[in-house]
């Protein structure tokens, strides 16, 4: 699930088509749930790992239609292990539907949770993105893998789009799968109480040390420099911090008020996620003590410099 961003890092835009299964690579192939939007480019990228024998990464939504076509392509393949990323209902859903058909373990990011307690009055925007129903037979954590003929899938915990977001290195071929959390078409949204800036900024942290060479991402395109993207990613997020202070400091005190000053010209339709956005960075701001509240941070509440 994409942001609201269009400045900042260089994204490409030259989203790849869904509705067929390609070759991306010798050990992945890839097929695009038909589940495109202004938050998903052209859909849920569901990867198929190795030869035979093999791993599938996020079915994707509850879509018959979509395991039945990844069903098709696979032919007399073994479906192994059914791999989940994070439990947004534009990756998860589709794996209790792919169990049922193959009698695959579904594996990887536990149970949907949130970084936090709703505070009193406050609504979970995200709540019908959610997959509450989401229940892994086996829960990888850190350094956990799952393996099969030359193949090789290792957890990598990178909370923050979500709490229980897991990116799975494939070494074989120097690559990671990163699920929602680093993307080569736009920025991801991190929206409390579901996610967490401050988690979402560690794990950005977490992989500019790591080798991999590309990164397969839940929606859209490869990234094919990943250290620069990443090392992006983050001076960005450090940019948008520095523009939300700034307004604070200009006398903005509504989330409202600095979307429409640092946010002109965004498509309306996006105005909800850069809220969203905005509210992350505060609340991580807050607790670090930069930034004053009227009470817990909420989407409503008035914000100030500390």
């Amino acid at each position: 699930m994409a942001d609201e961003d269009e400045s900042g890092p260089t994204f490409d835009r030259s989203l790849p088509e869904s509705g067929r299964t390609e070759r991306v690579a010798p050990l992945i192939r890839r097929r695009i749930a038909p589940n495109g939007g202004p938050f998903t480019a052209t859909g849920t990228c569901t990867y198929i790992v190795g030869n035979g024998r093999v791993a599938i990464i996020d079915p994707g939504p509850d879509d018959p239609s979509h395991i039945a076509a990844l069903l098709t392509d696979l032919g007399n393949e073994q479906v192994a292990a059914i791999v989940v990323t994070h439990t947004h209902r534009d990756h998860s859903p589709g794996a209790r539907l792919l169990a049922a058909r193959t009698g695959a373990p579904i594996i990887g990011c536990g149970p949907h949770r949130a970084a936090r307690a709703l505070a009193e009055g406050e609504t979970p925007v995200l709540d019908a993105s959610s997959d509450k129903a989401h229940a892994p037979e086996r829960v990888l954590a850190e350094g956990d893998a799952v393996s099969g003929p030359g193949w090789t899938l290792v957890a990598v915990e990178t909370p923050g789009h979500t709490m229980n977001h897991l990116a799975f290195a494939l070494p074989e071929a120097e690559a990671l799968f990163s699920g929602d959390h680093v993307m080569a078409w736009n920025t991801t949204i991190v929206a409390p109480p579901d996610g967490e800036m401050r988690a979402y900024m560690a794990s950005l942290e977490k992989l500019r040390g790591r080798r991999e060479t590309i990164f397969w991402p839940g929606h859209g395109g490869p990234v094919r420099e990943p250290a620069r993207l990443v090392r992006c990613l983050v001076g960005h997020r450090r940019q948008r911090e520095a523009a939300i202070r700034a307004r604070l400091a200009a006398g903005d005190t509504r989330i409202r008020e600095v979307v429409a000053a640092i946010y002109q010209g965004l498509d309306p339709r996006l105005h909800g996620a850069a809220a969203l956005s905005v509210f992350a960075h505060l609340e991580d701001l807050v607790g670090r003590g930069l930034v004053a509240c009227d009470g817990p941070p909420r989407l409503d509440s008035t914000y100030a410099p500390a």
